[in-house]
């Protein structure tokens, strides 16, 4: 028992990371928009959703630590580096207008503070390029398992302080609005930046362990296993926290705007809640802003067969427009884009999460490890689950 706790230990990181980052500004504001206009009424949905994020990035978890390669890499060297180039670019793409996101996201939180976003954005700018680019992942994580921190913490004492309400866990109707909500909570579950990120950053935990037992990779993956449940359950609550905390909130509310969203908060759960809500949009918005650039960078020079070791390129060209947009363009008219973007995310992770289900049932490529048919069911069904709400979307 004391050994596997050290495994776990050691490969602790990952799964739990990737989890917290899905709990960025663009899936809190998306919880926050919920919370406004269906009070506590999708808490039942977030809570379902546990089950495709469990299921679909487990098998991500489990070709990095079975294969040592990132999900790049994996299908680079078994389809070809155009279907690599082809499945990551995309990604790449959008990640670009989520750096948006989450650098509003961190800067509505300061600004919620006091502090104005002339100075917040360009200072984040730094911090964050410093730590994708001086730092290896192991340091890397050590940083961000903290901040994790305080995106639990903030959401979590915003909601004590609001305390919780009567109102019903239980809503549905089958209008058009209602399904467009749904399909940006599912967006905003499973991204696909987080297909490459966990793959990757397992395997590179997996490099840095020395392979003690025959048995060594099976308790790796079953510690892969539990740390992303973990995870898929925490990051589902938060969720629901963040929408009970906003529950009652003025629905035609800026909630881009610092100062709107500090009167509203205000309004409904006193003076301290700005400050805390605040706390947990930065630590969600930086803690995504860096994992983000890990797994898109990752999947980039993985896809191109570069070393990991230019991929600081990739991260500086994805963010600095970012910097200068958020600068820029007012927050007001960002709202839109985000809940837009999240039903967007949906469509770019299909051609990924196709080919890492290909990837996860062959047998060449994961030996032993390979998808069972049950592991299939649950892995197809899940992906399914979500395209579907992506289409109705957009019917």
């Amino acid at each position: 028992m004391h050994r596997n706790n050290i495994y776990f230990l050691k490969l602790f990181g990952p799964a739990w990371l990737v989890m917290m980052a899905d709990m960025d500004a663009s899936s809190t504001i998306g919880a926050a928009e919920t919370g406004a206009i269906f009070k506590y009424g999708l808490i039942w949905f977030l809570l379902l959703l546990v089950i495709p994020l469990y299921f679909i990035q487990e098998v991500s978890g489990r070709i990095g630590a079975v294969t040592r390669k990132g999900l790049g890499e994996v299908i680079r060297e078994n389809y070809s580096r155009k279907t690599a180039i082809l499945l990551s670019f995309p990604m790449a793409l959008t990640d670009v207008i989520t750096y948006i996101i989450e650098y509003l996201g961190v800067a509505i939180g300061l600004e919620m503070m006091g502090v104005p976003v002339y100075i917040t954005v360009p200072i984040v700018y730094i911090i964050h390029i410093l730590i994708v680019t001086k730092r290896k992942y192991i340091k890397a994580e050590k940083i961000l398992l903290l901040i994790s921190s305080l995106l639990i913490i903030g959401f979590g004492a915003t909601l004590a302080v609001r305390g919780i309400k009567d109102y019903s866990p239980i809503y549905f109707v089958p209008s058009p609005d209602f399904i467009y909500i749904l399909a940006v909570n599912v967006g905003a579950v499973i991204m696909p930046f987080m297909l490459f990120f966990q793959a990757s950053a397992t395997a590179e935990k997996m490099r840095w362990i020395p392979k003690t037992s025959e048995n060594f990779l099976n308790r790796a993956i079953k510690h892969v296993k539990v740390e992303t449940l973990i995870g898929a359950i925490v990051t589902e609550l938060l969720m629901a926290i963040v929408e009970m905390a906003t529950a009652g909130i003025d629905p035609s509310a800026n909630f881009a705007s610092a100062s709107d969203l500090s009167s509203a908060l205000r309004y409904i759960a006193g003076s301290y809640s700005p400050y805390l809500f605040g706390i947990g949009l930065i630590g969600a918005g930086f803690l995504a802003l860096v994992i983000i650039s890990l797994g898109s960078a990752w999947g980039i020079v993985e896809a191109l067969g570069i070393p990991r070791e230019k991929s600081y390129i990739v991260y500086i060209l994805e963010s600095l427009p970012a910097v200068i947009v958020t600068l820029i363009i007012p927050s007001y008219l960002l709202i839109n884009v985000v809940l837009n973007l999240l039903v967007a995310f949906i469509f770019v992770l299909i051609g990924p999460a196709i080919v890492m289900g290909m990837i996860a049932r062959n047998k060449k490529i994961m030996g032993e490890f390979r998808s069972s048919c049950l592991q299939n069911v649950e892995y197809w069904g899940s992906l399914i689950f979500i395209v579907i709400f992506g289409i109705l979307a957009i019917l």
